[in-house]
């Protein structure tokens, strides 16, 4: 029951969404201008971690055939960390969630994006810090249970130009990498302190770029909160009042995955 209890902002926005309004209107008229696209997409350019394969798409058909009807088919390979996609908690937590294991409903909720470009701008390194936390607290009241918190440091702007998103464009290269992202303290309090559900980077992690030890990775990794990387478009979101909605590939025993998000705004 305690479990349940603490889920139920998050339960509450899914069943609003899907039960609720829904059945109100004619069949799917949602107001297309306020959905927004929160995903890359994935091509021979989507940015992967330096050690990472990254994405291939083999044609395997793309043709009329002789029966005179017309075919499209490919493989796909790729990382599961790359593009904008999903951290389960297992990849810094051995007991963790596996990508399967993530309840959908810790991937919907209330959007809150904690804007930190002026001092990302100064220092790109940057870690989002507990005062950022609570100055947008002053400004718009406290982050509710349930949050998906997304910092929104600016960094799309250089996708996906890996050798401004990254630090460095060197195939294998890890120890010149530079970044925004969370600082430990800012992790520990949004886990122990505010409840949240997951949280959202508009970079390559949620740790910066010169880290070496991911301890934001691994706070939110034992808390079983998922985290999501590379998303999309954080300059067309409100600081709060979206919905977030982020889906991933549910692969069985996988540390993460692609994910399309999106949000539906106020």
């Amino acid at each position: 029951m305690t479990s349940m209890l603490s889920d139920m902002p998050a339960r509450l926005c899914l069943v609003l969404l899907l039960l609720v309004l829904f059945p109100l209107l004619p069949a799917w008229a949602l107001d297309e201008s306020k959905i927004v696209d929160l995903t890359y997409s994935f091509d021979s350019d989507t940015v992967y971690w330096p050690t990472a394969r990254s994405f291939e798409l083999e044609r395997v058909a793309f043709e009329k055939g002789a029966a005179g009807y017309w075919y499209a088919a490919n493989n796909l390979r790729m990382a599961e960390h790359g593009g904008t996609h999903m951290d389960a908690p297992v990849h810094f937590a051995e007991h963790g969630w596996t990508a399967e294991q993530v309840p959908v409903h810790r991937l919907i909720g209330p959007a809150v994006v904690v804007d930190v470009r002026r001092q990302a701008a100064e220092t790109p390194d940057y870690r989002l810090s507990v005062d950022d936390l609570r100055r947008w607290e002053g400004t718009n009241g406290r982050i509710p249970q349930g949050a998906i918190v997304l910092v929104f440091t600016g960094w799309g702007n250089f996708w996906p130009d890996k050798k401004r998103y990254l630090g460095s464009d060197k195939p294998g290269d890890t120890e010149h990498l530079h970044f925004p992202g969370f600082s430990a303290e800012a992790a520990r309090f949004l886990v122990e302190q505010r409840d949240i559900d997951a949280v959202g980077v508009d970079t390559a992690s949620m740790d910066h770029g010169p880290s070496k030890d991911f301890p934001v990775h691994r706070i939110l990794g034992a808390a079983n909160k998922p985290g999501l990387e590379n998303v999309a478009n954080l300059d067309r979101l409100p600081p709060k009042g979206a919905l977030l909605i982020a889906l991933p590939m549910k692969i069985r025993g996988g540390s993460g995955g692609p994910a399309r998000i999106i949000a539906l705004l106020p």
